[in-house]
């Protein structure tokens, strides 16, 4: 790689958002990127004042079109390499498609937009201009997520029978959008959240473990969408039960009001020959489960090769550990791990060299699809009552 700092932009992540901070950390955390300017607020006033007042020094814009169309102008080498986009939900696919029009890669937190005819237009763009795009499902960046997949593809479970994939929290139990809570604020309200709340917050990073983790597609499902909290007009609770692409079944589970959860996104994968557990909040192991055998644990940085269970491990995959085991990945890692791929994947376009890392090491603008039209046909099948809907 080249040993210039990749330059990235920000759209989004001023007004005490949460979300902008650990991409941030995860951005510098090679040594590789760094943010150097950003659009911050919707009020230009805001924008630049956060830009002034942040962290570290970069060039504030009074609006992410103001940000394209002056990073568009500079030359290659002093434009943004990359945008980040962290802004509430149905600010996604305007600054997106603006970014992907002026040829600048974009990664893009999920869902990747509100309707699922803007998410065709992205896609569109992103093969019509042939720029890296990443959706930024967090989870997938986890070093034991990838082994999961290994695992699941190397056949050792057999035919995949049921998967039960879910993300718990409780922090929603109660009307937190009342009580000044800014996050609670925009993900309750349609207009900015989309047809659905929880499950378009945290069910499609459930649905993406799950599709990620098997290879395998949801072919149809009946979904219910609950809301228990009076007067929120988005659900707070949402089951989805499907048939796979492979005639197997699964459950997709999210919720916001079970309390005593914090962000408890787990999958358990169910073969003819044996299963696995993974748990985002024990996210340094992958437990197999085989008959007659006793239980299977794998922790990041101990795997070893050929051992009689798993063979054949990838050198690539063994490669990309960062810490030394027992000094434990979290939350922050798996961000950079994300981020680091999108970077070798961005350093090959603009070398004009094929990428290799979207779709396997990252979410791509697909994947980012394929969780709106599940959210679109959850919400059909729910105001259905639950009937089965084709995806």
């Amino acid at each position: 790689m080249s040993q210039r700092p990749l330059k990235v932009g920000l759209v989004g992540g001023g007004g005490g958002a949460f979300i902008a901070h650990p991409h941030q950390r995860a951005i510098h955390f090679d040594g590789t990127r760094r943010v150097v300017c950003a659009a911050l607020h919707p009020d230009p006033a805001v924008a630049m004042r956060e830009a002034e007042n942040w962290p570290y020094p970069i060039h504030g814009y009074k609006s992410y079109n103001e940000m394209v169309e002056a990073e568009a102008k500079k030359p290659a080498g002093e434009r943004i390499d990359y945008a980040l986009i962290v802004t509430p939900n149905h600010v996604h696919f305007d600054p997106a498609k603006k970014l992907l029009a002026a040829g600048i890669p974009v990664m893009c937190e999920k869902p990747l937009t509100i309707t699922v005819e803007e998410a065709d237009e992205l896609v569109r763009l992103v093969h019509e201009k042939n720029v890296p795009f990443c959706t930024a499902h967090t989870y997938i960046g986890h070093w034991t997520t990838r082994l999961a997949r290994f695992i699941v593809h190397s056949g050792l479970l057999g035919e995949i029978r049921w998967v039960d994939a879910y993300y718990l929290q409780g922090w929603l139990f109660d009307r937190a959008e009342d009580k000044g809570v800014l996050q609670a604020e925009w993900r309750v309200d349609p207009k900015r959240a989309g047809a659905s709340g929880c499950g378009g917050d945290i069910g499609t990073h459930a649905l993406m473990q799950l599709r990620y983790c098997t290879g395998l597609e949801i072919r149809r499902l009946s979904a219910h969408l609950e809301t228990f909290l009076p007067n929120r007009h988005l659900d707070d609770h949402f089951t989805v039960y499907a048939e796979l692409s492979n005639g197997g079944r699964a459950l997709v589970r999210a919720s916001q009001i079970h309390v005593g959860h914090k962000n408890d996104c787990r999958i358990e994968i169910v073969g003819a020959r044996g299963s696995l557990r993974w748990a985002q909040e024990e996210a340094e192991k992958v437990t197999i489960h085989l008959p007659g055998m006793p239980d299977l644990v794998y922790w990041r940085g101990c795997v070893v090769p050929n051992d009689g269970i798993l063979k054949e491990v990838p050198a690539e995959l063994l490669a990309e550990i960062t810490l030394p085991s027992g000094h434990v990945e979290a939350h922050h890692d798996a961000f950079a791990r994300l981020h680091r791929s999108f970077e070798a994947d961005v350093r090959a376009y603009q070398e004009g060299k094929p990428a290799n890392g979207a779709g396997l090491k990252y979410a791509n603008v697909e994947d980012g699809r394929m969780g709106v039209y599940f959210i679109s046909k959850a919400v059909e099948s729910s105001r259905k009552g639950g009937t089965w809907v084709d995806m």
